[in-house]
């Protein structure tokens, strides 16, 4: 039966897996220009990407195993649940995690350096002449390569020789939970404060593009819905574009033969013509690539599946909103009880013996903990979440050094080199969402689960004590457990293991992560407030800020126009043609 339950576990977690490596391949597919596309940067990309989200939604998984081996509902360890067996549980996850962890810091720091500078070693004439070579290539990239090699050298000379913080000290400190996280060898060290380190950079990160995708994310939905279809906007466009030309051919005609040129009227007009041609240029492009004009097959059927979607978007918005607000919620009391309730505060990060204040998402997963793979679904679409939200905060923000914009991230428009970058603020960002889940989001689930313990003594020594008629005697598994039968029942997840190694060993980390989840919080709410009344402008969903001025009118309409659009989007045809009432039209009245 054991072998059966942890069999489940696992095939669940190889499915998740499969479904995370089919959104990453789609995300690679839909936001990269079909022009500039190559195959190493496409591979990099969608296994980084999902070797990413595969170290994240492990956690479910290392919770289950080890709340497997115990019985909830008696507050005991099941009969073939012996130390030995519950020692290679970890192990394994021990090994699993640290693969991950491993394989995400040198695809970070190695393979996306390198891939991206092998692109840019690229010289399509010099290739078609035979003067560059594979070879040339990779050692040109190799040859800037070596900067990243010896940074990540350094990284772990420094994690194997810093030596840990000692000043963590408590009327806790002596229990064996606390003493197993500063037991370690000088390797797990290394990879702790290199990790370490990547998750506060990550962190850093994480407050300016999460937090504003997940303000952006659910308000970008409600709002998201044109008023024009993409045919009726070609076809409108079309038309107004050839009688503001024929305007202008006539105003022209009448300058023909005057030495004194245009009069006053006349000149004014012409001039509002051109600046009325150039925006309908750009409305002439925008309509083009909502229809699809010139992408690949999958960027169509896309588009044409949001069409389809379109009309429960709104409906989702506001489901999505709710359900934001109750994740902030949550982390923001989360944030108040550490700050307040931390055995040992900034000694150890903030971390937290048990939790003192009612924390919906937290008893949302301990409850649904108890029948596997219901916790697993929602930690999925929990983590899809924030990392659709960091996809929306990259695509809105862009790819900045301080206020100068370096890359930009659209569909179907985004080069290589801005895809590799965005890969990298991914990876770390990932690190730190890992990170905000497990220490935030839910951090009682996150380190025991649904597991319990028996607080009454033993009929018998070397017996487990029996709550099955005491259930009032049944406890919740603490960090600041100190009745020896919690020590044998409560067996905590790897992952928060790790993470309370890293800030208690390196309180710096700890102190600088907790107290950025605050600035996070305040980020997302001051960029839901900015939203609410104000439409949001994603560089993909326009060419330009003038077009999305000129739209603006059009994003807000009315409902009934929105699913006529949505109709004509799907279809791909436009129902009639229809005046916009501009300039053009006017003054082919006057002739």
């Amino acid at each position: 039966m054991a072998l059966i339950q942890t069999s489940l576990i696992w095939v669940a977690y190889a499915v998740a897996v499969v479904i995370l490596l089919i959104i990453a391949a789609l995300f690679v597919y839909l936001y990269q220009t079909p022009r500039e596309r190559a195959a190493s940067v496409t591979t990099v990309c969608i296994f980084t990407m999902s070797a990413l989200l595969a170290t994240v939604l492990l956690m479910p998984v290392d919770i289950a195993l080890v709340s497997s081996t115990s019985l909830s509902s008696q507050g005991r360890k099941k009969d073939w649940a012996t130390p030995d067996r519950v020692e290679n549980i970890v192990y394994t996850l021990k090994i699993v995690y640290y693969t991950l962890y491993s394989l995400d810091a040198l695809l970070c720091l190695l393979v996306i350096p390198f891939t991206y500078f092998f692109y840019e070693e690229y010289d399509e004439v010099a290739t078609e002449e035979g003067s560059q070579t594979l070879g040339q290539r990779f050692w040109g990239a190799f040859k800037y390569t070596i900067v990243f090699i010896l940074l990540v050298v350094l990284l772990f000379l420094v994690g194997f020789f810093v030596p840990v913080a000692k000043g963590a000290h408590g009327k806790h400190m002596d229990l064996d939970f606390f003493k197993n996280l500063l037991a370690e060898n000088h390797g797990e060290r290394a990879l702790t404060f290199a990790l370490g380190l990547l998750i506060t950079i990550g962190t850093l990160i994480y407050i300016v593009y999460t937090g504003a995708g997940l303000a952006l994310l659910p308000v970008s939905l409600i709002k998201s819905a044109p008023s024009v279809s993409a045919p009726s906007l070609a076809e409108n466009t079309a038309s107004q574009l050839e009688q503001n030309r024929e305007r202008q051919r006539q105003l022209e005609g009448r300058n023909e033969g005057r030495e004194d040129g245009l009069n006053t009227r006349d000149q004014r007009e012409l001039d509002a013509l051109v600046r009325e041609e150039r925006t309908l240029i750009r409305r002439e492009r925008l309509a083009a690539e909502n229809s699809g004009e010139g992408q690949h097959f999958l960027m169509k059927t896309w588009m044409k599946i949001e069409a389809v979607f379109r009309p429960l978007k709104l409906i989702g918005g506001f489901l999505l909103m709710l359900i934001i607000i109750v994740v902030w919620v949550s982390m923001l009391i989360t944030g108040i009880d550490k700050a307040k309730n931390s055995v040992c505060k900034v000694g150890c990060g903030y971390l937290l013996g048990h939790i003192n204040i009612f924390q919906p998402v937290n008893w949302v997963f301990v409850k649904s903990a108890k029948v596997f793979p219901i916790d697993y679904i929602i930690f999925l679409f929990l983590i899809l979440l924030f990392f659709s939200s960091s996809v929306v905060g990259i695509a809105t923000v862009g790819i900045r050094f301080l206020w100068i914009t370096i890359f930009k991230i659209r569909k179907g428009h985004t080069s290589p080199q801005a895809l590799l970058m965005a890969t990298v603020l991914l990876t770390l960002v990932v690190l730190a969402i890992n990170y905000s889940v497990a220490m935030m989001v839910a951090p009682q689930y996150a380190t025991f689960g649904p597991q319990t313990y028996c607080d009454r003594p033993s009929r018998h020594p070397g017996e487990q004590p029996d709550c099955t008629h005491h259930k009032n005697a049944i406890r919740h598994c603490s960090e600041l457990s100190d009745n020896p039968v919690a020590k044998d029942v409560c067996t905590p997840s790897v992952v928060s293991t790790f993470l309370n190694r890293v800030t208690l060993n390196f309180p710096f980390f700890g102190v600088v992560d907790f107290w950025a989840q605050f600035v996070f919080l305040a980020v997302y709410l001051i960029v839901f407030v900015t939203t609410l009344f104000r439409t949001p402008k994603l560089d993909e969903q326009q060419l330009d800020a003038d077009l999305e001025e000129a739209e603006e009118e059009g994003l807000l309409a009315s409902t009934g126009r929105r699913f006529n659009a949505t109709w004509q989007d799907i279809t791909g045809k436009a129902k009639k043609r229809t005046d916009y009432g501009t300039a053009s039209n006017n003054h082919e009245e006057e002739n």
